[in-house]
């Protein structure tokens, strides 16, 4: 069997078990828009609401295609690596041709079909409620790609250090929402104290805020943020291929 055909065969297997885990394809959508429909529609965004929100609209693009971008990849990869694990399906997927990198590319690749249709629909959203101006800007999807590639990678490697499916969401959701909120995305960088800027710069997901902002919302380095993303998504794919429980 071909490269090719063993990933096809992969995705296919991977995007039926998403559509068939009806309450994953449920909250994946709901969820992200009812971040939108809070902070967009009924807390507001603008100058007129001043502290935390003091932003236009436009500004927390990059906030909200995060929800979608790094959420979903953890909590999804992660899940399947932990039930895999309980299940020894990966037992079975190393007596195959298959290897870790082809398996977590085809997961990578069906991560990557359902966050593009639901950023295409956040997008929406937000400009719906929010009048949101929204600079097109074919780059956004590869920002949106590379961020899904690297944080697949690290939804791998939460998969294989928690102990179960439980402590996944558990990993998941106390990695997540602090990126999610310190990285440049909801709370700008002038609310933050000095000392914590170093902590931002840690983060991978400012790499893709500021890009973002960058291209759809404003002048900015658009490239430099996408080659640091990209670097780190190779490191943290390249690692969740090698965690891998695959023969344990």
């Amino acid at each position: 069997m071909t490269r090719r055909r063993r990933l096809g065969a992969s995705v296919s297997a991977g995007w039926r078990a998403f559509v068939r885990r009806r309450t994953a394809v449920f909250f994946t959508f709901l969820f992200p828009a009812l971040i939108v429909f809070i902070f967009g529609a009924l807390v507001r965004t603008g100058p007129e609401a001043g502290g935390l929100f003091a932003e236009p609209p436009g500004y927390y693009v990059p906030a909200y295609l995060a929800v979608v971008v790094l959420l979903t990849p953890l909590s999804r990869v992660g899940s399947t690596v932990a039930r895999h694990r309980e299940d020894a399906r990966f037992q079975k997927l190393a007596t195959t041709p298959l290897s870790r990198g082809e398996w977590l590319l085809a997961e990578t690749l069906v991560n990557g079909a359902v966050i593009a249709v639901a950023g295409v629909l956040l997008v929406g959203l937000l400009v719906l409620l929010t009048g949101a101006a929204v600079r097109p800007a074919p780059v956004v999807l590869a920002f949106v790609a590379t961020g899904v590639v690297l944080f697949c990678g690290v939804g791998a490697v939460i998969g294989r250090v928690a102990d179960s499916q439980d402590g996944v969401i558990a990993a998941s959701n106390t990695v997540g929402f602090p990126l999610l909120f310190l990285s440049e995305t909801f709370v700008p960088p002038t609310l933050l104290p000095a000392w914590f800027a170093p902590v931002v710069e840690l983060s991978p997901l400012t790499y893709f805020a500021r890009g973002v902002r960058a291209a759809t919302y404003g002048d900015g380095a658009v490239w430099s943020n996408l080659a640091v993303l990209g670097a780190l998504a190779v490191v943290a794919f390249a690692a969740g291929a090698i965690l891998l429980p695959w023969t344990e």
